[in-house]
C-alpha cells in the first residue's frame, strides 16, 4: 500500500474520501489522506456556520487547493457543534495532518445509525485499491 493511501483503523470512511470518527457524543469529520493528496497544496477552506444542520452525504463545505475546489460531503446527518477554525490561517493542516490537526467540523446530534452506511478502513483501502 502506497504512503499516499493511508486509511487508519477505527475511523469510518464515505466513498466521497471523507472519514469520520466517533469521539462520545461527537463526530469529527475530516478529509482523507487519498482526498487531499488528489487535491494538492489545500489554499482555502469554507467551513460551516456552527449549529448549522447537516443530512448524510449531504454538502457540508468547501475546499479549494491549486488544482481545484471540492465538495466535502457530511458522513452523517448531524448538528455541526465546532469548525476546526484553524483552518482559516492554516488550511495546509489539512495536507499536513490529514486525520488530525486538519479535521474539519464536529458533529453533535447525529444519527448514529448511519453509521453502518460507512466502510470501515479495509473496505474503503479496497476501494482505494478498485481505482475509486
Amino acid at each position: 500500500m502506497s504512503e499516499v493511501k493511508k486509511a487508519p483503523e477505527g475511523l469510518y470512511y464515505t466513498k466521497e474520501h471523507e472519514w469520520l470518527r466517533v469521539e462520545g457524543d461527537l463526530a469529527v469529520v475530516g478529509l482523507t489522506d487519498f482526498a487531499q493528496d488528489q487535491l494538492g497544496d489545500i489554499t482555502y477552506v469554507e467551513l460551516p456556520e456552527p449549529e448549522s444542520e447537516v443530512e448524510q452525504m449531504g454538502e457540508m463545505c468547501v475546499v479549494e487547493s491549486v488544482k481545484t475546489a471540492a465538495d466535502v460531503y457530511a458522513p452523517l446527518s448531524g448538528v455541526v457543534v465546532e469548525v476546526n477554525s484553524a483552518l482559516g490561517d492554516a488550511p495546509e493542516l489539512i495536507n499536513q495532518d490529514c486525520y488530525g490537526a486538519g479535521w474539519l467540523v464536529k458533529l453533535g446530534d447525529f444519527d448514529r445509525a448511519e453509521l453502518e452506511n460507512l466502510m470501515d478502513a479495509a473496505a474503503y483501502r479496497l476501494l482505494m485499491a478498485e481505482g475509486e
